[in-house]
């Protein structure tokens, strides 16, 4: 099953032109003795004098590695459609965790990747809480997407930042709903899952979306009929996917 899952992988990547590929630069988040890689995409013709929106985008567990472009597999060819670029022009980040890590933290709820502290998911926050402060990013329109191990993150890194996203997609994930207090009523969540999942049960993000409608927050939910794991097909075909993301802003404290 795992080198079924490794070579569909490498085939989906390789699907992916260079021209695809290159539109998103080779980068490197780099804290003291710890390397994280990226990919970055800029905003469609670019002005240092114009400030464009972010999208974090955290990939699944089979696109862990360090060739720094498996993490494009799923989700990057949404960003690169001329009417989204031109309609969501934005900065949108694609980070990729090693293959001995994951999108969790000091992880309160265990899940199966055999990892006891998360080191990506440190180095994506300082990369973050850095690169919001730059004159070219819009600092009250800064989102958080992700699928699977990603959808899992999506949630964890709500949890550490509560104050930095302005809307969030979690795809077919998990998390801990004990910490959703800290997000709930600051962050508009759209939560996607396959009603057939076997890998992540969609009861996970029922459990994610009653708590955080028990901490007092209102997200919106879609199970897609018939569908397994690989429900991120059906969000990104969403017609109002990126829309109803970029339709919210961080409310101005006065």
């Amino acid at each position: 099953m795992k080198k079924l899952s490794f070579f569909l992988i490498v085939f989906m990547v390789s699907n992916l032109s260079a021209q695809d590929l290159g539109q998103y630069e080779k980068e490197r988040i780099v804290f003291e003795t710890d390397t994280l890689n990226y990919r970055i995409l800029k905003p469609l013709n670019y002005n240092p004098n114009k400030q464009y929106p972010v999208h974090l985008f955290l990939h699944g567990a089979g696109e862990r590695g360090n060739d720094n472009k498996s993490q494009l597999v799923h989700g990057s060819k949404l960003f690169l459609k001329k009417e989204n670029r031109e309609q969501f022009n934005s900065w949108v980040i694609f980070p990729q965790a090693p293959k001995n890590d994951w999108w969790g933290y000091k992880d309160p709820y265990k899940f199966a990747y055999n990892v006891k502290e998360s080191k990506a998911m440190s180095l994506v926050v300082k990369f973050m809480d850095e690169f919001v402060k730059r004159e070219d990013v819009n600092k009250n329109k800064v989102y958080v997407s992700g699928l699977s191990m990603g959808g899992m993150g999506t949630f964890v890194i709500l949890n550490l930042r509560p104050e930095m996203f302005a809307a969030a997609t979690p795809i077919c994930g998990d998390g801990d709903p004990n910490s959703v207090k800290n997000y709930s009523k600051k962050v508009p969540i759209w939560i996607f899952h396959g009603s057939d999942d076997t890998v992540v049960s969609p009861k996970k993000s029922l459990k994610m979306a009653n708590a955080i409608i028990d901490a007092g927050g209102s997200p919106k939910i879609t199970f897609y009929e018939n569908i397994g794991h690989d429900s991120w097909n059906n969000a990104f075909a969403e017609k109002y996917f990126l829309k109803w993301i970029h339709s919210k802003s961080k409310k101005t404290k006065q």
